[in-house]
């Protein structure tokens, strides 16, 4: 049993799960990554497969599971401070893309049609406490 893997977290791109898997293989966890090569192959397919998926050793999950959460999960900003909510303070601000205006609607649709990535992309700020949206100026 002690040489089986678990997972420990997924995310929605490689680049994500590799600096994990730095930092813990740095304090001598043996990480493995799953479906790493196939997301890298074709983003579009994240969702569907699950993301890619961080898995360590059984015997070293709950180690690797306090290293993880002591990094620091939500969004700073460029002097790595931070970002509080405008509305309640909190700083559990999560960075998500929305298509809400026409342009990004448009390239949206043109990207989904030919194949493609959207050239644009509106970038927002989410309080996962209460929810409110914003931009960081």
């Amino acid at each position: 049993m002690e040489d089986t893997f678990k997972t420990l977290a997924r995310f929605q791109y490689s680049t994500e799960a590799q600096i994990i898997k730095g930092r813990l293989e740095a304090d001598g966890i043996q990480v493995f990554l799953a479906d790493n090569i196939t997301i890298d192959t074709d983003p579009l397919v994240s969702n569907a497969i699950g993301g890619v998926k961080l898995k360590v050793l059984s015997n070293q999950f709950d180690e690797a599971k306090e290293i993880l959460d002591s990094i620091q999960k939500y969004s700073v900003d460029d002097n790595g401070e931070p970002i509080n909510c405008p509305s309640c303070e909190s700083n559990q601000i999560e960075l998500f893309s929305t298509v809400k205006d026409f342009k990004s609607l448009f390239w949206f649709i043109f990207g989904f049609l030919f194949g493609t990535l959207p050239f644009y992309m509106r970038h927002k700020y989410k309080c996962e406490d209460c929810k409110t949206e914003f931009n960081v100026k």
